[in-house]
């Protein structure tokens, strides 16, 4: 018998969940880069649901060969084309079907908004680099007019989350989502106030372990499968 399976697990190990049976660990996936639009003098309708780009697609590949070789029980999925291109390289692997998962979408930015018209069209400059003022200092959805608020965002995919984490107890899945996502689910279970509080890498992973009503935070922004011999592909 070896010296981990002889030892009952020590606080840290309960309170962090390592070296504990039943755990069930959740990677959590931002999406390869997309398409960027311009989002100020375009439509805004344009900025919801762009495709990958070309750079994008090589991430989604490099990310599926990345868990090839490991187990996943599952592949969950926003349904926004640019996680669920990205999930569909990481399920077709485990011969798995990616769940889409409504509530994992991005944060809704000027969702209210006429959607063929741009955003400073309706605003006005001035307001627009008012907004970009206050974000840089505040990191709040809410200094956003005319958008989906920060307790909505995070009620939402807090509980799209942690619905995953009820439905594969003690497995191991990856729900491929956004950048958004990502900060406000870590956030929630480390305690932290900004909605966006570090800026995750295209398809970079992100481990989350949940067990006995414990969530802990084993790995943030992992890109080490974009640092290829032909060179970075690490992008943000």
């Amino acid at each position: 018998m070896s010296e981990r399976a002889a030892r009952s697990p020590m606080v840290f190990d309960q309170a962090f969940l390592t070296d504990v049976e039943g755990v069930t660990e959740v990677l959590l996936v931002r999406h390869a880069e997309q398409f960027v639009a311009d989002w100020r003098n375009g439509p805004v309708g344009d900025i919801f649901d762009p495709p990958l780009s070309e750079r994008g697609a090589q991430q989604a590949r490099l990310v599926g060969l990345r868990f090839a070789a490991e187990t996943v029980h599952a592949v969950y999925s926003s349904p926004l084309r640019r996680a669920l291109d990205t999930a569909r390289e990481i399920a077709r692997h485990h011969r798995l079907e990616p769940k889409v998962l409504d509530d994992l979408r991005e944060v809704e930015i000027f969702r209210d908004l006429p959607k063929e018209k741009p955003a400073v069209e309706v605003l006005g400059e001035a307001l627009l680099r008012g907004i970009r003022a206050r974000m840089l200092r505040e990191r709040k959805w809410d200094v956003y007019p005319y958008s989906e608020s920060s307790y909505e965002f995070r009620k939402r995919t807090v509980n799209a989350i942690e619905s995953i984490i009820a439905e594969n107890e003690g497995k191991r899945v990856v729900v491929v989502c956004h950048g958004g996502v990502i900060n406000a689910y870590v956030g929630h279970i480390i305690g932290v106030e900004y909605d966006m509080f570090f800026r995750p890498a295209h398809t970079s992973v992100n481990i989350v372990a949940a067990g006995d009503g414990i969530r802990a935070l084993h790995c943030l922004n992992d890109v080490h499968h974009l640092r290829t011999p032909e060179g970075s592909f690490v992008s943000h």
